[in-house]
């Protein structure tokens, strides 16, 4: 009698935990499917107020490009604005805070109170090693976990660099559990005619970007989720 309550228990027990994952899985899709749907409407604020706003530079042409887009932004919409560069890359930050400077000069407003730079670990330098680079990846994915937590952005502007693709996927992941709703807008370098980045490629499949655009006509008949917005250099 007491194995046959133990048997029935058991059953009753997997049963149990059977639903519970099946509802779990579900509600988790649903989630994810909500978000991705979601990640694909132009961004909209019900109040004209100013938007947190966090731009990831790169070296080379990924700043000159970056900081040519944000010539023509909104400065009081997207405000205060935090950039941030490799932990190696301190001349990008140095033509971002030039930047800053100059708008200062015109607005009469402290760069204090409108900008910030801050600077992230790389998951993998150039020719690091496959095996180091594993270690390096967790303490790169915990800083970015620790500057996403700080910044809480509500809009996001890349265009290429690899260190934009931790803050992203942090950024998703704040969507998916309701931390924060972070509106993702990837540019596309001009660089890339035929194919897009590694960086690009990954935002696109996964579907991570809210908006994702290319400068090339041919990428986006490669990418048609894409948006054309022609040559921004």
């Amino acid at each position: 009698m007491v194995n046959g309550n133990c048997c029935c228990f058991s059953i009753l027990a997997s049963k149990f935990t059977v639903t519970f994952v099946t509802i779990s899985l579900t509600l988790i899709l649903i989630r994810v499917l909500y978000v991705i749907y979601r990640s694909g409407k132009p961004l909209r604020s019900k109040a004209p107020r100013a938007l947190r706003t966090l731009i990831v530079l790169g070296s080379g042409g990924h700043t000159a490009e970056m900081l040519n887009l944000l010539s023509v932004l909104q400065k009081e919409r997207y405000s205060p604005r935090f950039y941030v560069a490799a932990a190696t890359d301190n001349m990008s930050l140095q033509k971002a805070r030039a930047l800053e400077d100059s708008l200062a000069d015109e607005t009469g407003v402290k760069v204090e109170e409108t900008a910030q730079f801050m600077q992230i670990y790389r998951s993998r330098e150039v020719g690091q090693s496959y095996l180091t680079s594993v270690w390096t990846t967790l303490i790169a994915t915990a800083h970015a976990l620790w500057i996403m937590f700080k910044i809480r952005p509500q809009v996001i502007l890349c265009n290429g660099p690899g260190t934009c693709v931790p803050l992203c996927a942090i950024a998703f992941f704040f969507k998916l559990v309701g931390i924060r709703w972070s509106s993702i807008f990837y540019v596309e370098s001009i660089a890339r005619v035929r194919r897009l980045s590694l960086s690009g490629l990954l935002l696109y499949k996964l579907r991570m970007a809210d908006q994702f655009f290319v400068q090339w006509p041919q990428l986006l008949r490669q990418y048609p989720r894409a948006h054309y917005v022609g040559c921004l250099m």
